[in-house]
């Protein structure tokens, strides 16, 4: 199970990266174009939009067991015993049905793009609207991850510390 969660985790940082690099290029481009031409191309913009929301997609489900997101730990972890293991069981749960039920709108969302198209790339839209698309499968998944693995007994459920943080 950690195995699986691991190279999920990895694709979608790297994914998130790409994004993050897409956003990098497109800038600079927009700033040498800017300061050095006569003018910036317009596509430069347009990519940078389309990479930020690609890097929110791809970086939402990471954010849960890093512990990125908004989270009420003051709250469930000063509670006595078994309880917040139960209210972080039941945010992954809640967490996943909204997911669930945002898949369809979601898709909805994609498919509408299907007729437009970019005006500066003159990209097909629906390739970008999947970003939200990608956001929450992401999202849904790595929830999931979470209830099965503290289910599992693999996890508690708390906010994994990256490396870096534990050295701190």
């Amino acid at each position: 199970m950690n195995t699986i969660s691991m190279l999920i985790e990895k694709l979608c940082r790297y994914l998130a990266g790409l994004a993050f690099f897409a956003i990098i290029v497109s800038v600079t481009i927009q700033l040498i174009g800017r300061n050095v031409l006569p003018d910036s191309p317009l596509w430069t913009e347009e990519l940078s939009r389309f990479g930020l929301l690609f890097l929110a997609g791809f970086g939402l489900g990471p954010s849960l067991p890093s512990g990125d997101l908004v989270n009420v730990d003051l709250f469930c972890e000063s509670l006595k015993g078994r309880k917040p293991w139960m209210l972080r069981l039941l945010a992954a749960g809640i967490t996943a049905v909204f997911c669930i039920m945002l898949l369809q709108p979601a898709w909805q969302f994609t498919e509408i793009g299907a007729i437009q198209t970019s005006p500066a790339l003159g990209w097909r839209m629906d390739f970008i609207q999947a970003s939200m698309l990608v956001a929450v499968i992401s999202l849904l998944a790595f929830s999931i991850l979470r209830i099965i693995g503290m289910l599992l007994g693999t996890t508690d459920g708390l906010p994994a510390h990256l490396p870096l943080e534990e050295d701190a």
